[in-house]
């Protein structure tokens, strides 16, 4: 968990779940799923076995709306958990090049 992560206040979290489920009845989402594509590793899934992820993470102040939610596998969005999409790649920058770092040891 990130040292800047401060969670957003119970009443936001709760508002937004329920606007969440909302949002997954409506024909907008069922033609997002429908596609059967996560939107974090592009691989093709049944739609049913499609998530909703938040781009910007309820937890952290994020909202229920078409711009921030998008289809995603169950392991995409667990991977996601409560980061930001940069935070994910910095992670990624980091194990690169900690990996270079071991290799030019050798």
């Amino acid at each position: 968990m990130s040292i800047l992560f401060q969670a957003a206040s119970a009443e936001h979290q709760k508002r937004e779940k329920a606007k969440a489920r909302e949002l997954r009845q409506s024909q907008w989402w069922r033609q997002q799923v429908g596609q059967g594509i996560c939107y974090h590793c592009k691989e093709r899934f049944n739609p049913q076995e499609l998530t909703m992820d938040h781009l910007i993470p309820v937890a952290r102040g994020g909202k229920s709306n078409k711009k921030n939610c998008v289809p995603s596998c169950k392991d995409c969005n667990t991977k996601k958990g409560y980061k930001l999409s940069v935070e994910i790649t910095m992670e990624r920058m980091d194990e690169e090049r900690k990996k270079q770092g071991t290799s030019e040891d050798e």
